[in-house]
């Protein structure tokens, strides 16, 4: 038997629950099914969240060929059938709507193969992608694209998913009320999840379908998070955007999320150091040295014991005064020396190692006295009125 999650998938738009931004009233993905006129498409979002359900009902109502692929399976072989069997429905006015799963995950080549055939009109992609498509999807494609950005459920969208389903299944009498709360809250935005947690929770029993049934096919709620993809690098921008902003709570938040997770801790540790001195610099001169020290407790120390490291260096950086002095000296200094990269150094401020040097100027009025201000100062005359 198909699982829950596929049996439930919807058949038509008005089916589908959540997503209003693009399925209400003169939403982009309303407008193509009215008119029939498919368009090539980026569906970006979390797992869960209807990507290749929508797909599947866009190809139905524009009436088009629908072919699907798995970019972590399919090859150039696969791209050259498609290919083949879009002629072939071009030749008798049918239309192809292709999609692409996990498209993020062909490389440039085997995405540089739809380019004239998107193009030519010959094919309609449809590519679903939960990595940033900015970042994934070459250039050229994305501008014959359209990038639609799918939200991960709400709670309350979930909680109506599950009720649709237990009605259908007819699980409705046997599904307490603590138990739909429980699987909306566990499954993290995806609704696959969600409905794999009660189909599990109604075979371990014959009985009532509670909370405590749903814990135990759920076993854990996993963080939607991954070490190389958005989830990483979002969480930690939270992280670091939140010390910037000297609130512990949030801190410790994304901290946990990350540590939970499973991220390296060093690189945790790194990035506290970085801010130390990009967003504390001269207002907390300890901070870096804590952070430094941070660092070497947990290369030491090692998980889980070194997690009390990064908890004290976090809050002590969230609660620190903060300046923007060091950074703003470093990118004010780099652009000046970009934009005058050869001016000659002063004499005075030159090595004079030889007679001939000395003759010529070379460390002319400079004397060896510290603080000591030479009357013509210590940058290159074009740059005398310059400060960071």
């Amino acid at each position: 038997m198909r699982p829950l999650a596929e049996r439930m998938r919807p058949k038509t738009l008005d089916d589908v629950i959540g997503q209003a931004h693009l399925l209400g009233d003169g939403e982009i993905l309303r407008h193509i099914v009215k008119n029939k006129q498919p368009v090539s498409l980026i569906l970006w979002g979390p797992p869960g969240t209807g990507k290749t359900t929508l797909a599947r009902i866009i190809a139905t109502e524009v009436e088009a060929d629908f072919i699907e692929l798995s970019a972590v399976t399919a090859g150039m072989a696969d791209v050259r059938k498609v290919v083949d069997r879009a002629r072939l429905n071009w030749q008798t006015n049918d239309r192809t709507l292709l999609f692409v799963d996990e498209i993020h995950r062909f490389n440039k080549s085997q995405q540089d193969a739809f380019l004239p055939h998107v193009e030519s009109g010959l094919i309609t992609l449809i590519g679903a992608t939960t990595e940033n498509p900015s970042f994934e999807v070459i250039q050229p494609l994305l501008s014959r694209s359209r990038v639609l950005t799918l939200q991960p459920h709400t709670e309350e969208s979930l909680k109506k998913i599950i009720l649709r389903a237990a009605e259908q299944e007819n699980l409705s009498k046997r599904l307490a009320p603590d138990a739909v709360e429980m699987l909306a809250k566990l499954a993290g935005g995806d609704a696959r999840v969600a409905l794999g947690n009660l189909e599990l929770a109604a075979e371990i029993t014959p009985d009532k379908i509670t909370s405590a049934e749903v814990n135990i096919a759920a076993q854990k709620q996993l963080p939607n998070y991954d070490k190389n993809g958005n989830n990483h690098y979002d969480t930690v921008s939270a992280f670091i955007k939140s010390m910037r902003g000297s609130d512990v709570n949030a801190t410790l938040y994304y901290l946990a999320r990350m540590l939970q997770s499973g991220e390296d801790p060093k690189f945790i540790a790194r990035r506290m150091i970085i801010f130390a001195s990009e967003d504390i610099g001269l207002a907390g001169n300890g901070a870096m040295s804590l952070a430094v020290a941070a660092f070497q407790a947990v290369e030491r120390i090692g998980m889980p014991e070194c997690e009390y490291n990064l908890y004290h260096c976090a809050i002590a950086l969230a609660k620190s005064k903060k300046s923007r002095y060091v950074a703003n000296a470093k990118f004010g200094t780099q652009k000046i020396a970009h934009d005058f990269p050869n001016l000659p150094i002063p004499n005075h401020l030159r090595n004079t190692p030889t007679s001939i040097t000395k003759e010529l100027g070379y460390q002319k009025g400079y004397k060896w006295e510290a603080n000591f201000k030479h009357p013509e100062g210590f940058l290159p005359p074009e740059l005398k009125n310059w400060s960071v």
